[in-house]
């Protein structure tokens, strides 16, 4: 069998962030980030999509095991991620704006390393319900 085939695993996770960069004056910050600027903070409810595409095993039908890909994810971004202030929790956020774009390479660069080579990885982050980023592109 020689077809690649991409499979998709869904996610949730709740987190609070602020967007904020402390080289702006905070009448920049305000404009550029309006409400994301908040000094206390705000949260979503973030949707996360793995993409991981593949040629399906000879012998199981699979691209890769979902389970195990759901244990991954779980075990590496939503026990880290998860009802977390990203700023303040999540040690990759120290230095880098907590922005949709940062966080799915963020898990990005988590996840890779844990999913064998031989799979192409893609993330799609949903913000809200109308706000998402891919990456990679």
């Amino acid at each position: 069998m020689f077809d690649k085939v991409a499979v998709y695993r869904k996610e949730h996770f709740n987190a609070a962030h602020r967007l904020h960069n402390d080289k702006f004056d905070e009448a920049t910050n305000d404009k550029i980030f309006g409400k994301c600027n908040n000094p206390h903070y705000h949260g979503h409810n973030y949707e996360l999509i793995v993409k991981i595409t593949g040629t399906p095993d000879a012998d199981t039908g699979y691209v890769i095991d979902m389970k195990l890909l759901s244990d991954i994810i779980k075990e590496n971004v939503l026990n880290r991620f998860d009802h977390k202030n990203l700023n303040l929790d999540v040690p990759e956020f120290k230095d880098l704006n907590p922005t949709a774009e940062n966080i799915a390479i963020v898990i990005y660069k988590i996840l890779r390393p844990l999913i064998d080579n031989q799979y192409e990885l893609q993330l799609r982050l949903y913000e809200t319900e109308r706000n998402f980023v891919e990456y990679p592109a």
